[in-house]
């Protein structure tokens, strides 16, 4: 199943995965990720929530940009390889 779902996130697997210098991985990095993205779709919905009631499609701006940020980031801490998530954290 997990080789199905990384087939199917492969375009946004590649972006993070790709490279050959050092990294450095901590096992927290990856809950820290996944964390986040679970805070970043709580945020996602209530905005939406609220928006549902305006009047402007403005307003779904935001509900976007979090939603993708909470796919991308748990793609990448559910799916991605030691290189994706310190690649997220920064190779340094």
């Amino acid at each position: 199943m997990k080789e199905l779902l990384r087939k199917a996130f492969s375009p946004i697997l590649e972006n993070f995965e790709s490279g050959t210098e050092k990294y450095i991985y901590k096992k927290s990095h990856r809950v820290i990720l996944i964390v986040m993205s679970v805070i970043f779709a709580i945020l996602s919905t209530a905005v939406a929530v609220m928006a549902a009631e305006a009047d402007s499609a403005g307003y779904y701006i935001p509900v976007i940009i979090f939603g993708l940020v909470s796919l991308v980031t748990l793609v990448v801490g559910a799916l991605g390889n030691e290189r994706a998530v310190s690649s997220i954290w920064g190779n340094k």
